[in-house]
């Protein structure tokens, strides 16, 4: 079962992790630590994919899928 990819980052500016979902325009979240982070967005989630149903607006399928590379020497 795919679910929706969720980038954790941290922000010096904010000095704290960013979580979001980006197949959910604008749906992201702010947390002292990674798990805090998380947590937030899982909830943000929620909150996002209700709304969406309740004004009848679809909820996208998953499809991003973040860019993984490799240095090659």
């Amino acid at each position: 079962m795919k679910d929706h990819h969720i980038n954790v980052f941290f922000r010096e500016d904010d000095e704290g992790y960013i979580a979001d979902i980006p197949d959910l325009a604008c749906c992201s979240a702010f947390g002292d630590t990674p798990e805090e982070a998380l947590h937030e967005v899982l909830e943000a989630k929620k909150a996002w994919i209700k709304s969406a149903v309740s004004m009848r607006k679809p909820v996208p399928e998953p499809r991003y899928r973040p860019l993984i590379s490799e240095d090659v020497e």
